[in-house]
């Protein structure tokens, strides 16, 4: 009998691990899927580069903050964006020109690898998520970065920086359901042993 609960045991903790890991893997996937980052990459390392980096951010968020605020999905998120390019590139232009540089700006949405990577409280894992970036003339400077769908990015928009209560809020919130059932779902194998140790 012992002998039998051994061997139940090791199959389930077995089939617990392979569906585990799945379902992990589908909650990044579904991460990934859903979230739109925000990047501005500086021209250098150079102290004055990195300062022009944040000035153009303060600038573009003012800007696109009225227009993202209201958005129900990432879908009318990614379209505000593409909507709005040409003026986000020319306000950012503006702002580089305005602070006596010559730097040319390219402003694109694309899809890219990213290292692991933590936002106030909240940890993006590795893979390729949606991005939005403004590269600043050679762009090989350090980036400033937040994520921009959910709205992370305008939590506090005055000061840039991160408020870690509201964003906690804000994510919990758009993934409070994929963790809940995640979490159920991983469990429930070890609930099932527990009852035949029981027995």
């Amino acid at each position: 009998m012992k002998k039998l609960i051994v061997i139940i045991t090791i199959f389930f903790l077995s089939l617990g691990l392979f569906f585990g890991k799945d379902l992990w893997t589908s909650a990044k996937g579904d991460i990934y899927s859903k979230v739109i980052r925000f990047h501005v990459i500086a021209n250098s390392d150079f102290s004055e580069d990195q300062n022009l980096k944040l000035k153009v951010r303060d600038e573009v968020l003012e800007y696109i903050y009225p227009k993202l605020k209201l958005s129900k999905n990432i879908y009318e998120s990614r379209n505000i964006l593409r909507e709005n390019s040409e003026n986000i590139k020319r306000l950012s232009q503006e702002v580089i020109t305005k602070n006596g540089y010559n730097y040319n700006v390219e402003v694109k949405l694309v899809q890219d690898n990213f290292p692991i990577k933590t936002y106030g409280s909240v940890t993006l894992p590795q893979g390729k998520y949606e991005a939005y970036k403004i590269i600043i003339g050679e762009g090989k400077g350090q980036n400033w970065w937040c994520v921009m769908f959910p709205p992370l990015c305008f939590i506090d928009i005055t000061k840039g920086e991160v408020d870690i209560e509201k964003t906690n809020d804000v994510m919990n919130q758009f993934l409070n359901d994929e963790e809940n059932n995640e979490i159920e779902i991983k469990f429930k194998g070890l609930e099932i042993i527990k009852k035949i140790i029981k027995k």
